[in-house]
């Protein structure tokens, strides 16, 4: 498989070892990923101030994969939605798209609509697959007990992500439970962690996670697990924050998806950045066989 691989901004500044992640796990999966140069910003910050810029610069975006003819991948959850939506709009809304392929052309650019905008779980449950998944599977997992953040971005608007089902998702459980781990319930498991609001109103960012990390703690669960950087960066900057602020003596650290499967690939932990967290997060090394 061949495909346009789109790198978060807020990685590349705040989760820096995830690129490492990132490029050694598309390996380990068979994925060949093609870096575009010309790529930019989805556009998510400005998805709340100028409707049409937000949906131009995941436009702009989708017209170079198109140029090369390769659909995209993206491991965040905020660019994959920012280049659904944008996607969705300009194949719904011909005056739309009119307007914004007026602006690409300026650059010589122009899109017809004939991308996939694909998440790195899209990719790996869908695409390959978990039969062809397990095949690849070189260490378990044992007595770890995982609670899975999905985030917001990943589900809904359902009707343009078409992702998996937003009121009773299943799709991450089964992903994380192929390297041995056990998915658990837990009540908070799909309400927001709170890192919209960081930056804006910090004591409601905060009292959002802290609500989930009781929830998911209470509920048995020895890690967090995110399918997205920017709620892997609430569950570890701030919740590291958090536990220095409010004196929090119950933490639970968070892994990144690919991280967590990247060690059932049999990839070097130091390579997926286990030690690079906030938060302990190298005690998980003890539950893999």
């Amino acid at each position: 498989m061949k495909i346009a691989l789109f790198r978060c901004c807020n990685t590349n500044i705040c989760l820096k070892h995830n690129e490492s992640v990132m490029d050694s796990v598309l390996k380990g999966l068979d994925v060949e990923a093609v870096d575009v140069k010309e790529f930019g910003c989805c556009g998510y910050p400005l998805k709340n101030i100028e409707l049409k810029a937000y949906i131009l610069c995941s436009a702009r975006n989708l017209s170079l994969a198109e140029e090369k003819g390769l659909n995209i991948i993206t491991f965040c959850s905020c660019c994959y939605s920012s280049l659904k939506r944008a996607n969705h709009l300009m194949k719904e809304d011909v005056s739309i798209q009119k307007e914004i392929n007026t602006t690409l052309e300026k650059e010589g650019l122009i899109y017809d609509g004939g991308v996939e905008v694909k998440h790195f779980l899209d990719i790996v449950y869908k695409d390959i697959g978990i039969k062809n998944i397990k095949e690849k599977i070189a260490k378990t997992f044992k007595g770890l007990k995982i609670a899975t953040h999905y985030g917001c971005q990943l589900l809904k608007p359902r009707q343009i992500m078409k992702f998996d089902n937003p009121a009773a998702p299943s799709k991450f459980d089964e992903l994380v439970e192929i390297t041995g781990a056990k998915s658990i319930l837990w009540p908070t498991k799909l309400q927001c962690c709170g890192a919209p609001t960081w930056g804006i109103n910090d004591d409601l960012s905060m009292d959002l996670m802290e609500r989930k990390i009781r929830d998911a703690g209470q509920s048995g669960a020895d890690f967090l697990c995110t399918a997205c950087p920017f709620c892997q960066l609430q569950f570890d900057k701030v919740q590291k924050m958090l536990v220095s602020k409010r004196n929090l003596k119950h933490y639970l650290p968070a892994i990144l998806y690919p991280q967590l499967l990247g060690l059932s690939l049999g990839i070097d932990a130091g390579v997926l950045g286990i030690d690079k967290n906030e938060l302990d997060l190298t005690g998980i090394m003890d539950f893999l066989q």
